[in-house]
């Protein structure tokens, strides 16, 4: 467990001292002791708008990517190019968003 020290007025003395609760109160005798939280991670919530944030930089790094290519005429891969951009594109209102990325065919 960790414990910040305080003088009474408030005043941090250390504001992460890990140890027995016992042994701090007699070290720190006189001062304020109290318990720390552990840091928590982000909520669910937080972890999935985080995800779609993600998987929307990705989709649009790979359409900045892409984006040269598809105005050459003879590119190799022109009707793939073509369907994979427009798969990007769509992809954020589709049911597989965030889980499946698009692939070009």
């Amino acid at each position: 467990m960790a414990y910040m020290i305080k003088e009474s007025d408030g005043t941090i003395i250390n504001p992460g001292v890990k140890g027995d609760l016992a042994w701090l109160q007699e070290a720190f005798a006189g001062k304020v002791i109290e318990e720390i939280a552990p840091p928590s991670g982000p909520t669910a919530e937080e972890a999935a708008a985080d995800a779609l944030i993600m998987e929307r930089l990705w989709r649009d790094s790979e359409l900045e990517r892409t984006d040269t290519l598809h105005l050459v005429d003879d590119f190799p891969k022109k009707s793939e190019l073509t369907a994979y951009r427009a798969a990007l594109r769509a992809w954020p209102s589709t049911s597989d968003f965030p889980a499946t990325r698009p692939v070009m065919g």
